[in-house]
């Protein structure tokens, strides 16, 4: 219920005319609720059969997907604002993007391998240690695109702090950015330890249950460090809408004395329509429109935005 009404209250991208810039986080609070619906059912219809099966590792999929593309979306997020303030960016702004999609699109998919095999219990013990190795390699790498992140957003700011430049929508998304991470970060350590340890079930020996790990055994763990964490995290953006702050525009940036802003000219995409789905599709990583990167440099030349 929690998610279902972060989803609808993620309609509030479509009044601030952003859906582009966190459209993934209504779409992510729509997986979590069919996700914990899911779930929920499994809990009452727990007898084995085929489809009940088919029915828990679906729930599994759906809740582990999502975390990665919270992820994503914080991506997508900084990358707006390296853009309104690029002469400070430490890289393209366009390509953060395209960059983190990409290691993304790699964690999702270790991340539906190796959950749709560990949280198999008819399947060979090979087979959910293969899945639960797969997971683990999703969770390490997505680790470390966060410490990227992490770093990649702190060396902006401190450039934002010795430039003097307080604008509220560089600041104010960007410590609502530090806290979403580290929520993610929290949940991906939890994740981490509960799959180095034993996660193997076996329904031929019931006895062997007990010697699960704790985290899986006991639910508390589960809705403690991964369900309230990530409603907590929908619930920040909903609150501190990046929209709110960040101008509608993406043409329009902060000039160097950072209060003023300055519009640029909006550049036509002239790439056809396939490859106009298939760069959204692929967060950007492929078929990707070719940038001007003039903004990175200094902007006076382009007229004032409030004129």
């Amino acid at each position: 219920m929690a998610f279902r009404q972060s989803a609808i209250s993620g309609s509030a991208s479509h009044h601030y005319k952003s859906f582009k810039l966190i459209g993934l986080y209504p779409l992510c609070a729509v997986f979590f609720t069919a996700g914990y619906a899911l779930r929920e059912l499994s809990a009452f219809n727990y007898l084995y059969s085929p489809r009940k099966l088919i029915i828990y590792i679906l729930s599994q999929v759906l809740i582990y997907i999502c975390p990665p593309l919270l992820e994503l979306a914080n991506y997508h997020i900084l990358g707006r604002i390296l853009s309104y303030v690029p002469y400070l960016s430490p890289l393209p702004p366009n390509r953060v993007l395209s960059t983190f999609g990409a290691l993304m699109a790699l964690v999702e998919t270790l991340n539906a391998l190796g959950v749709s095999l560990s949280s198999n219990p008819s399947a060979s013990h090979t087979q959910q240690v293969t899945g639960g190795h797969l997971t683990l390699a999703a969770l390490a790498i997505q680790l470390i695109v966060i410490f990227i992140f992490i770093a990649l957003a702190a060396t902006f700011h401190l450039r934002c702090v010795k430039a003097d430049i307080r604008a509220r929508a560089v600041s104010t998304p960007l410590v609502i950015l530090y806290v979403s991470m580290a929520l993610i970060l929290v949940r991906c350590i939890y994740r981490l330890v509960e799959h180095t340890g034993n996660t193997t079930v076996r329904l031929s020996d019931p006895a062997s249950l007990t010697s699960l790990s704790p985290l899986l055994r006991y639910e508390w763990y589960f809705y403690v460090f991964e369900a309230s964490l990530m409603l907590i995290n929908s619930v920040l953006w909903n609150v501190w809408h990046p929209g709110r702050y960040l101008p509608k525009n993406h043409c329009v940036h902060l000039a160097r004395d950072g209060r003023t802003e300055v519009g640029g000219e909006d550049e036509v995409d002239k790439r056809p329509l396939l490859a106009k789905v298939g760069s959204v599709l692929t967060f950007g990583v492929l078929f990707g429109a070719k940038k001007d990167n003039r903004s990175r440099h200094e902007l006076s030349d382009y007229h004032l935005a409030n004129q």
